[in-house]
């Protein structure tokens, strides 16, 4: 499936010429992309009941800190028009998954709005269209990292699909790119559930950039042979402090960039960034299902039926933590909507924008 490119880098993302977002609302529906099917399958599938978003968004149905925001925010307006008690309904979402802080931050703000006398429809479609917006100006502040000729490595998926629309660490690629700069992106698989391998290489190859997806212990091997100029990641959640978690495996990746001396970009929506965490030591790390290691998911070769195998031995045990703690030490800086700031400086851009 082939996304048609766009001259203007201001038209949003686009599905068979069709502008589709991750997370759309209408007439008291909320539409996800359901991203396990990826890239193999693009379908969608509707909610009208908040329960079954909280599912959707445990079982990865969407995914991406913003993206779970969003869609955790319209279950709201689902609750809202089922009559059902909306603080029930927030505890319910915000169990939903422990790290990514957007989840949080959305809840609370349509839980907020609503005290205030909005509806929670309206409360949502303010964060959604918050959301976009950061995104553009995210790509738009971070194109300019990307020159020609570059190499990019990104980790995970922080593309539109992670998002409502645009993305936060492909972002800058897809402006870059639709400003006419030449340049290629390495890929990494992202094992246990391969959101590199099956949804950034999906985006990447509609917008038409060059690109390649590697195993993930192939990065620093690279990174050693000066195969790689720059890493840009997306984040779940932002420390005061400035260390950032995000997908198992980007801590590795930042040990290998800091060593070689390669810049390490993470680029993210001001509402990521958890003011009442201290430290990456306090954030809460997700622990999954051991099958997601165990045992692979996608299409038969031959028949093109969705699969799952197992390629564990049924007697070992899994340990499978969903996302990882990279230092601010070896964070070069954090691309944000409102700027590009030192990570020890990210508490400070997050109070001028309250106080503002």
């Amino acid at each position: 499936m082939q996304f048609p490119l766009s001259t203007d880098w201001m038209i949003p993302m686009l599905v068979n010429g069709i502008h589709r977002k991750t997370v759309e609302f209408n007439d008291g529906r909320l539409t996800l992309v359901n991203q396990p099917l990826l890239p193999h399958r693009f379908e969608t599938v509707s909610f009208t009941d908040y329960r079954e978003v909280a599912k959707a968004i445990t079982n990865m149905v969407v995914r991406g800190a913003p993206a779970i925001g969003a869609a955790a925010a319209y279950a709201l307006a689902l609750a809202e028009n089922e009559g059902a008690d909306l603080s029930e309904a927030a505890t319910l979402l915000k169990s939903a998954r422990p790290t990514a802080q957007d989840l949080f931050s959305s809840v609370d703000s349509v839980l907020k709005a609503v005290d205030t006398g909005k509806s929670a429809a309206d409360a949502a479609d303010e964060i959604s269209a918050a959301y976009e917006s950061a995104c553009k100006n995210i790509g738009e502040l971070g194109a300019g990292l990307i020159t020609e000729g570059m190499v990019v490595n990104t980790h995970c998926n922080a593309g539109w699909l992670a998002t409502v629309d645009w993305g936060t660490a492909t972002a800058p690629m897809y402006v870059a790119k639709r400003r006419g700069v030449g340049f290629s992106v390495i890929v990494d698989e992202t094992r246990p559930r391969c959101q590199g391998s099956r949804i950034t290489a999906f985006e990447l190859a509609g917008e038409g950039i060059d690109h390649a997806v590697i195993a993930d212990n192939a990065a620093g091997h690279l990174m050693a042979r000066g195969n790689i100029d720059l890493v840009i990641v997306g984040s779940d959640r932002i420390a005061a402090n400035g260390d950032i978690a995000n997908k198992i495996g980007t801590y590795t990746s930042a040990l290998a960039a800091y060593e070689n001396g390669i810049p390490f970009y993470v680029a993210a929506p001001l509402a990521t960034i958890d003011p009442e965490c201290a430290s990456g030591e306090t954030i809460p790390i997700e622990m999954r299902n051991g099958d997601e290691v165990a045992c692979m998911f996608g299409a038969d070769i031959r028949t093109g039926e969705m699969r799952t195998i197992r390629i564990a031995p049924e007697a070992s045990n899994i340990y499978n933590p969903a996302f990882d703690v990279t230092p601010a030490r070896f964070i070069t800086a954090i691309i944000t909507e409102t700027g590009i700031f030192k990570p020890e400086n990210i508490l400070d851009a997050l109070n001028r924008i309250i106080d503002g």
